[in-house]
C-alpha cells in the first residue's frame, strides 16, 4: 500500500522514563505512523518544558530515558527523524515571527493555559503564554501535514491552523501548511488511581521499563470499581479501569471470561489484577529486552539525536529562508 504524502510532526516533553500512558497515547501510534507515512518527524521538546520546570538538573537525564524508549518501543532512526528541540534554534526564530500575527486574547483564552495558571500560578510566565505559539513553529518549521496528539491537543492543532492562516494572509504566501490532526487511538489512560490521567507528576503510573515485578505491585494498586466492596458483590467491568486495560493487553477470550465472571462475582478483583499483570508483563517484554540492549551503547542514543538534529535542520534553514523571503526582511 502506498504511503500518504506529507510529514508527520509530533514533539512530547522530556519526562524522563516513559509510563503506560505516554506508550498508549502517543508512542504506539508514533510507531505505527512510520509505515504510513513519507516521513515522520519527533521532538524532544526541551525548550517546552523549561515553561514549567524550576531547575534542569534533569533534564539530559530526562531527555536520554525518553529517547531509549522510543527507540526500544520500535521507532526507527533510519526511517524517522528523532532530534532534541533546541538543537534546531530555527523553531525560535519561527516562534518569534509567529508571535507577530498571533492575538493575545488568543493565547490566554486556551483551556490548556487556564489549567496551567491553576496549576502553577505563581509561575505565570511569558513563556507559558507563548507556548502554543513555540508548538505551532514546531510544527510549522518542517511543514508537517499530521500531527498525532491525544483529543486534549485538538485546541492546539486549530490553532496552529489559524495561525498558519494569518502569517500566509498577511505575508501573501502559501509557505507555511496548516495541518491535520491525527487522533490517538487511546486518548485518555487512567491512572493506578482510576481518576486521573495516567502521570508521573500524580505518582499514578507504571513505568514501561519497570520490573516485572514493580509492575505486578502497581498493577494490584489499581483502583478498581468502587461499588464493589466484599468479594462475593457482583461487579461492574464497564466502570473499572484495569477492564479498559484488559482490553487492550488480554485476550479476547480473556476478556469475555472477566467481563462475564466480575457481573456474577465469580472472579475477583485481586485475581483479575494478577491476570492482567501477567498479560502487561508479556507485552513489555519485547520491549524491556531491547531498551536493555540500546542501553549498553549510550554513544548510540547520542549518535540518533546528533544525526537526527542534522536531517532536522536541513528542512527548518529552507523553512526558514522562505518565511523570510516572504515577510519580506532585508
Amino acid at each position: 500500500m502506498a504511503k500518504k504524502k506529507g510529514r508527520v510532526f509530533s514533539g512530547a516533553r522530556p519526562t524522563g522514563k516513559q509510563h503506560l500512558g505516554n506508550y498508549l497515547g502517543a508512542i504506539k501510534n508514533y510507531v505505527a505512523l512510520q509505515d504510513t507515512y513519507e516521513e515522520t518527524i519527533y521532538s524532544i521538546v526541551d525548550i517546552h518544558a523549561l515553561t514549567t520546570i524550576e531547575t534542569t538538573k534533569d533534564l539530559p537525564q530526562n531527555t536520554y530515558e525518553m529517547a531509549l524508549d522510543w527507540l526500544a518501543a520500535g521507532i526507527r532512526p533510519e526511517k524517522s527523524i528523532i532530534f532534541i528541540q533546541s538543537h534546531v534554534p530555527e523553531v525560535v526564530e519561527l516562534h518569534i515571527f509567529l508571535s507577530m500575527v498571533t492575538p493575545l486574547g488568543k493565547l490566554t483564552d486556551l483551556p490548556t493555559f487556564k489549567d496551567k495558571i491553576r496549576q502553577q500560578p505563581y509561575n505565570v510566565n511569558y513563556g507559558l503564554v507563548g507556548y502554543p505559539v513555540l508548538m505551532a513553529a514546531d510544527i510549522a518549521l518542517y511543514k508537517a501535514v499530521a500531527v498525532p496528539v491525544g483529543v486534549d491537543q485538538a485546541p492546539h492543532i486549530e490553532f496552529t491552523r489559524e495561525i498558519v492562516r494569518s502569517f500566509n494572509y498577511r505575508y501573501n504566501t502559501n509557505v507555511l501548511v496548516e495541518p491535520q490532526m491525527v487522533a490517538t487511538e487511546f486518548p485518555k489512560i487512567l491512572g493506578i488511581d482510576g481518576k486521573n490521567k495516567m502521570s508521573k507528576s500524580l505518582n499514578n503510573h507504571i513505568e514501561l521499563a519497570a520490573t516485572p515485578e514493580e509492575t505486578q505491585k502497581r498493577v494490584m494498586q489499581m483502583v478498581t470499581d468502587p461499588q464493589r466492596a466484599r468479594r462475593s458483590d457482583p461487579g461492574n467491568p464497564d466502570v473499572c479501569n484495569v477492564f479498559t486495560l484488559h482490553k487492550i493487553f488480554s485476550s479476547p477470550e480473556e476478556v469475555t471470561m472477566i467481563n462475564t465472571e466480575c457481573r456474577r462475582a465469580g472472579i475477583g478483583c485481586v485475581d483479575c489484577k494478577k491476570i492482567f499483570a501477567k498479560n502487561l508483563n508479556e507485552h513489555l517484554a519485547p520491549f524491556r529486552e531491547r531498551r536493555s540492549e540500546i542501553a549498553k551503547d549510550p554513544d548510540y542514543i547520542q549518535d540518533v539525536l546528533r544525526d537526527g538534529a542534522e536531517r532536522a535542520r536541513a528542512i527548518a534553514r529552507v523553512t526558514i529562508t522562505e518565511v523570510k523571503e516572504a515577510i519580506g526582511l532585508p
